[in-house]
């Protein structure tokens, strides 16, 4: 009876604590609004609630119920709510100590539908979620002072993914003006099978080209330069018939449809030969539906919803990992992967570089529902990668120095990996950097190299002042690929099998040294300038001839000194 009595006492008291959580849910104090999540079935537990364009959220209870904290009480607002599995809700207009606050809550779909139609960007059919991204994404017309993330992207490689005249020319075979290299020459083997011949030197020849070796497939190069043609296709997308969604390159409907990476959960890398769309899973709706996947909890109305998966590396992973042939040719996303960059504590993610705050306080046009936030939620479309200049020169630090002794002058070079995640250079190994330590006497002539690398042939022959360097004092850094059948070294033909020869570039966060010692016996000889510069090269001299693609270098770094020779036997 005794233990009856209590117990009923202690379901009192348990229940009382209930009642007054449940009132605490729903009465808001100053600053506060209250009010309850529900879906078609009920209460929704777990989801983020925020005052909308702010940080200041909430999440929802058990019940559904939740109260938000810090709200101006001179400002009306919207709140927000989302939740896995939905759509993002939207309340109406509220203030400070509001009460009861219903926000509704609809699931979205989970499975693709390839029957979906791509929206372009500058599509319009008189429908607002039918029209195209630059609708709504564009400042075109507008007197914004900044521009929104569907100008950056005109700007961006990403858009040209599809058209651009090198990825092209390499696919065909050709140079700019369309001139084609004859089909590849096979030898048979009885132990190999065909195997190709190099090109007839007395043809007319113009580069290599994926279509030269293999004329009867398309392979799947579109799978990630044109995925929104290749999505249902991977193998079998041929760029030049591709159409409007082939020239749409990766274009934003396709980023922002994409809801899970498939990666190996031993490496946590692509699997082999699933580049691109193979290696995504999309979330295209059916007819009379939308959805739109991205960064931000509080987009809304609308049918968008969140996904973290938008802000981190993993996104990239698809096509900027590729392995052709057992052979890793595209390893950005594995360098990161490997380096001290991907601490989840202390590192930084591919869109922390590539996709930075650049101050611009909207991502919609006003009259669009763009809602005005902190310049930090908003990052900046315009990822050009290697076609910037200035981001190129911030990822190296280099460092000269020069030492006399007796009648040898030695430079020492470091170069130092400061400001990428991934080697430097990275991706294609097409890529690469060339250092060239130049040491010049008094009487402007070149001083005798004794010691040190020289600049390889594939640095190009011909004069230094056009950009051949070849037999300079100097280094490639690079990922040298050799061509199997035919030993043909650095390969630009990687959809061969190939194996790596060498790779000697740079590390995040490590340093690359070398040095060059020259004679300085002549007796006249009481000043020497040294000029050390290190370059950017986007592919091999040779090929860039052949296929007449016009891409100067880039001046990564430059050190020149003036060094007096004081007193001869001494150092200085």
């Amino acid at each position: 009876m005794k233990k009856t009595f209590f117990g009923r006492v202690r379901a009192l008291v348990a229940a009382s604590i209930a009642l007054l959580d449940v009132h605490a849910s729903v009465i808001a104090g100053p600053g506060q609004i209250s009010g309850s999540v529900r879906d078609s079935g009920g209460p929704v537990a777990g989801a983020i609630v925020r005052v909308q364009g702010t940080a200041i959220s909430a999440v929802s209870r058990s019940d559904g119920t939740f109260v938000i904290d810090g709200v101006d009480r001179e400002t009306e607002v919207h709140l927000t709510g989302w939740a896995p599995g939905y759509y993002i809700g939207r309340s109406d207009v509220v203030d400070a100590g509001s009460e009861a606050v219903e926000i509704a809550l609809a699931r979205h779909h989970i499975t693709d539908d390839p029957t979906y139609r791509w929206i372009l960007v500058d599509q319009s059919t008189g429908e607002d979620e039918g029209r195209g991204c630059a609708h709504c994404h564009s400042r075109s017309g507008t007197d914004l002072a900044f521009d929104l993330p569907v100008d950056e992207w005109r700007r961006d490689a990403h858009s040209r993914s599809g058209t651009n005249p090198r990825f092209l020319s390499m696919y065909f075979g050709t140079d700019l003006d369309g001139n084609q290299s004859p089909i590849t020459r096979y030898r048979m083997s009885r132990e190999y099978g065909p195997s190709p011949i190099r090109p007839d030197p007395e043809d007319p020849y113009f580069g290599p080209g994926y279509r030269l070796d293999f004329p009867n497939t398309t392979g799947n190069c579109a799978a990630c330069h044109m995925p929104m043609a290749a999505v249902e296709a991977p193998y079998g997308t041929d760029p030049s018939a591709a159409g409007e969604f082939g020239a749409e390159g990766i274009g934003c409907d396709f980023c922002h449809k994409i809801w899970r990476v498939r990666v190996d959960s031993r490496t946590g890398l692509p699997f082999p030969n699933t580049p691109g769309v193979l290696s995504f899973d999309l979330l295209r709706p059916g007819p009379g539906h939308q959805l739109f996947i991205g960064p931000l909890d509080d987009v809304a109305p609308g049918e968008d919803t969140y996904s973290a998966l938008q802000r981190e590396s993993a996104l990239c992973a698809p096509c900027h990992f590729a392995t052709f042939w057992s052979t890793v040719v595209y390893g950005s996303y594995s360098e990161w992967l490997d380096s001290p960059y991907s601490d989840p504590v202390t590192g930084q993610t591919c869109q922390d570089c590539h996709m930075p705050n650049v101050g611009g306080d909207l991502f919609a046009r006003p009259e669009a529902g763009g809602l005005v936030r902190d310049p930090a939620q908003i990052r900046s479309h315009l990822m050009p990668g290697a076609a910037d200049a200035e981001l190129l020169r911030n990822t190296v630090e280099m460092t000269a120095s020069a030492r006399l002794t007796n009648d040898t002058f030695a430079v020492d070079v470091a170069i130092t990996n400061v400001g990428a995640g991934h080697y430097v250079p990275t991706d294609s190994p097409l890529r690469h950097l060339i250092l060239v330590v130049r040491a010049v006497s008094a009487k402007g002539k070149p001083l005798e190299l004794l010691a040190g690398e020289r600049v390889p042939a594939w640095g190009g022959t011909g004069e230094p002042r056009d950009g051949a360097y070849a037999g300079l004092p100097g280094t490639i850094y690079a990922r040298v690929l050799e061509e199997l059948s035919t030993h043909e070294a650095p390969t630009a033909a990687y959809w061969n099998p190939t194996r790596v020869e060498s790779d000697n570039r740079i590390a995040p966060l490590a340093t690359a040294t070398s040095s060059y010692t020259f004679e300085v016996s002549d007796p006249g000889n009481d000043v020497v300038e040294i000029d050390v510069v290190l370059f950017y090269r986007r592919a091999f001299r040779s090929l860039m001839e052949l296929k007449g693609w016009d891409a100067p270098d880039v001046v990564m770094a430059r050190h020149t000194e003036t060094i007096r020779i004081a007193k001869r036997g001494n150092e200085q």
